[in-house]
């Protein structure tokens, strides 16, 4: 682990103790980092950082019963009172749109719960260097949810029938295959290709096959079901 010239001022905060205290644990042996603040809730956090400035806030995503809120709430709070602090979000979200939003207020890094605890201490790092940082567990999220909303522009742009031979055509089925898949003649199907191309505006199976990979388009058939 990389040892500080200079101290580090951590405050940490989360209304499940047990996760206070593993974090204690993973900074115990880290040099010059010391956590200088422990909260359960927005109202402790906040309470402490007026009485402590800190370099690095550590904070759950959900605390509720405080008197600040939590999750953007907080995060704009603390980014308007205490400027000074980067801030490093754990959550267990899967709304990828609640991530963005929470870099958008203003947090410096989110690592998600299901991520290894270590990760945690890469996050703090990698914020003091003044650079942003997301959990691998979050980047997955975010490209989950950029696929899917790529998916819902194709489906307004096709109809249900071109979305469906595309898909096969992009998984590997040729025109003759899907053909005899949809009890439908090979002009029609190829008609249908066709037509899903030039909406799309592509022009070749090669370029068909690079959007159905960047746009997770060969796992659309599971979302007509």
């Amino acid at each position: 682990m990389i040892a500080f010239t200079q101290r580090i001022r951590l405050a940490v905060a989360d209304d499940h103790p047990l996760v206070i205290l593993a974090i204690e644990r993973l900074i115990a042996n880290v040099q010059n980092i010391e956590i200088v603040c422990r909260a359960q809730d927005s109202t402790g956090l906040v309470e402490a950082l007026a009485e402590q400035p800190c370099d690095v806030v550590v904070m759950d995503f959900y605390m509720p019963g405080g008197g600040y809120g939590d999750d953007i709430d907080l995060i704009k709070y603390i980014v308007e009172h205490h400027p000074q602090a980067a801030i490093v979000v754990l959550s267990t979200t899967t709304d990828g749109d609640l991530i963005v939003r929470a870099l958008d207020a203003g947090a410096n890094a989110v690592v998600s719960k299901q991520d290894r605890l270590e990760l945690i201490y890469v996050a703090i790092v990698t914020v003091l260097a003044n650079e942003d940082y997301l959990g691998p567990s979050v980047r997955a999220l975010l490209a989950d949810a950029s696929s899917a909303n790529r998916v819902d522009e194709i489906r307004q742009k096709l109809t249900r029938r071109e979305l469906d031979v595309i898909a096969r055509y992009a998984r590997g089925g040729n025109v003759t295959e899907i053909a005899r898949e949809l009890g439908r003649s090979v002009k029609t199907i190829s008609t249908r290709k066709c037509a899903a191309m030039r909406k799309l505006k592509l022009s070749t199976d090669a370029e068909l096959y690079r959007f159905a990979f960047d746009s997770g388009l060969v796992q659309v058939q599971r979302l007509w079901a």
